[in-house]
């Protein structure tokens, strides 16, 4: 992780804060907080949900927390969450005045309620097309000066934060299936599958915010072919 921390310094000689966009569960942001914590005087980590309170999610943010004492972490809702509740979205509350948001919006919000400038993600050039031009334009391919963000993991493999978070001995990330590590689709089968088997009371959170999410797994588990039910 040579480059990353190459970056991170970059940045703590500008600043000793940061705020860390952290998914909690994910291997980027388990990295990155790791990487991170010995740089700064405070990093704040910046969770942003589609249904607050899920326990199996708390549970990362738990661990992060007695293994760095002094992060902070706060709770914002998720971009995403804000056109659902423009729309409707799986039967949640309706809210039409609802102001549309994006990343960058919401990394606004959280820069004037901390008064932090410099933010930190987790994106990587092998996550797509766009992300490989936008990253291949900043210094390092990781430093966006003017805009304040940077992206330690620009250059890295999701194979390559795995090998790191295993040789640091770090909490294993949390994959759902079809290797989707964040639960930003609430209608998505493998997270519904997941919280009914291990979290059911996740599972009641996630259908008390998003009703008609309850017959997409009905659905699901009682005509699709595909899913067997264990004996």
């Amino acid at each position: 992780m040579r480059y990353a921390i190459e970056c991170i310094r970059q940045i703590a000689s500008k600043t000793d804060k940061v705020i860390l966009f952290h998914s909690a569960t994910g291997k980027d942001s388990i990295a990155l907080l790791d990487l991170c914590y010995p740089h700064f005087r405070e990093v704040v980590c910046v969770y942003m949900y589609m249904v607050d309170g899920l326990e199996h999610i708390d549970k990362y943010i738990i661990w992060a927390k007695q293994r760095y004492p002094k992060a902070k972490f706060m709770a914002v809702p998720h971009y995403a969450l804000t056109q659902y509740r423009k729309d409707g979205v799986f039967g949640c509350e309706q809210d039409p005045k609802q102001r549309i948001k994006s990343l960058s919006d919401i990394t606004e919000d959280v820069r004037e309620a901390t008064g932090i400038e410099w933010a930190i993600y987790g994106f990587k050039q092998t996550d797509s097309l766009n992300r490989r031009i936008m990253l291949r334009g900043y210094e390092m391919q990781m430093i966006n000066e003017p805009t304040k963000k940077a992206y330690p993991l620009s250059l890295y493999k999701n194979k390559d934060v795995e090998a790191y978070i295993k040789h640091k001995r770090l909490i294993p990330s949390l994959k759902y299936g079809n290797g989707q590590s964040q639960g930003t689709d609430v209608s998505n089968i493998p997270f519904l599958l997941f919280c009914k088997k291990y979290y059911p009371q996740d599972l009641e959170r996630v259908i008390a915010v998003f009703p008609e999410v309850e017959k997409i797994l009905f659905d699901y588990l009682n005509y699709d072919p595909k899913y067997e039910q264990d004996d």
